[in-house]
């Protein structure tokens, strides 16, 4: 058993990486290990209403300075390291019984990395992203966030990887990095367990009594690509009166799906809950018999999968190599072609009609997540992991 872990993150600790800042943190705690989480102010991930987007919960500090044009914002993460670098150091003054630092890695951080090794502290770095990926905001200084992420990654103790492509991926971009290991994200039963009741409720209350219900949790980005199967669907919606979708969640496409929705005529089928209360998740879950993922990283693990299959809901998810990694066709889920929405459309349509079929890979998705994905099993993954860390370093 590890005795004591410093988390360190420059996340907003809300949403996804909410999620799994906690489930680890959680699933540590539950064996005895002391975790102190050091996130930058305000961005504490137990303390986020979570009834709340993550645009609302963030600081306004936080609004000002992702609002800076590209390379002031990339000099303010640059220039974090002074901040970050004071404060993983005074707690390691402070608590000199740190048996790890476990970082999620961000770009242009290199502070916490130095520091654990000069006094001597396992760094373990959970790679979630990098300089040399397609970004939605451009990097401006890429050659230099490429210099400080290749110096990380040959630097730290170890490297966490959420899937066998993004390890592959960094391997080639980079050529030698340190000791690696693949840990795909989780999700824990008893946070998607439900009761028949709230199946009822949940369904007498948005009008689905009878319905097969298709269903899709998250945000309404345009690279989720929630609102192009939606409108790719429409029509063929109303040749199967027996199937609804149940979309749950907000953003920026959100408004534009809803004004279409009620300009076709599909309010009865295509139900928009919105951003709802985190103690209804559980019970809109429980109401689905199947659900979508559109779209997804090429190199990520999506937490929405796991989350779905611990709720014995069988997913279809693009063919992307991670998915492939956690999920066996016909056994805990299914895949279309990734980027072909016609496909998922025609998946979904054709499985909708197969209640057998969903019932039963259902059943085998959450016994799956049971025996092999959940948190508890990420964190014994990377206790194993540090031995052996610990082990390299002694010879």
């Amino acid at each position: 058993m590890i005795k004591r872990v410093l988390y360190h993150h420059r996340t907003q600790g809300k949403a996804v990486e909410g999620v799994h800042i906690r489930g680890i943190t959680d699933a540590l705690r539950a064996d005895g290990t002391v975790v102190d989480v050091l996130s930058l102010p305000g961005a504490d991930p137990y303390s986020s209403p979570k009834t709340l987007s993550p645009t609302k919960q963030a600081k306004w500090w936080m609004k000002v300075v992702t609002r800076l044009p590209e390379p002031l914002f990339e000099v303010a993460e640059f220039g974090y390291n002074l901040v970050a670098g004071f404060r993983v150091l005074r707690y390691l003054l402070q608590h000199r019984d740190t048996e790890l630092i476990y970082e999620r890695y961000s770009l242009f951080m290199f502070a916490p990395t130095l520091i654990a090794r000069w006094l001597r502290v396992p760094m373990i770095l959970e790679i979630n992203d990098s300089a040399t990926v397609y970004r939605v905001r451009p990097l401006s200084m890429s050659r230099l966030a490429i210099w400080i992420e290749r110096w990380i990654l040959q630097n730290a103790d170890g490297l966490v990887f959420v899937s066998t492509v993004f390890k592959d991926r960094l391997t080639q971009a980079h050529g030698w990095i340190s000791p690696a290991i693949v840990s795909p994200n989780a999700a824990n039963l008893d946070k998607f367990t439900f009761t028949q009741t709230q199946r009822d409720e949940a369904r007498k209350k948005w009008g689905l009594e009878g319905a097969v219900v298709c269903g899709y949790l998250g945000a309404f980005l345009p690279w989720h690509a929630i609102d192009q199967f939606v409108y790719l669907i429409a029509d063929r919606l109303k040749l199967e009166p027996d199937l609804k979708l149940l979309l749950i969640g907000d953003g920026i496409t959100s408004d534009e799906v809803k004004r279409f929705v009620e300009t076709n005529g599909l309010g009865k089928q295509v139900i928009l809950t919105g951003r709802v209360a985190h103690d209804e998740v559980p019970g809109l879950l429980a109401a689905m018999d199947l659900a979508v993922l559109p779209s997804a990283g090429d190199y990520t693990s999506p937490v929405k999968l796991f989350e779905f299959m611990a709720c014995g809901i069988p997913p279809i998810a693009p063919d992307f190599e991670p998915i492939k990694e956690v999920l066996r066709v016909d056994e805990t889920g299914w895949v279309f072609r990734a980027g072909d929405l016609d496909h998922a459309v025609e998946r979904v349509l054709a499985l909708s009609r197969k209640p057998q079929d969903l019932a039963r890979v259902g059943r085998a998705a959450r016994e799956y997540i049971g025996r092999e994905r959940q948190w508890c099993h990420n964190t014994r993954q990377l206790e194993a992991f540090l031995q052996d860390v610990r082990s390299s370093r002694s010879v």
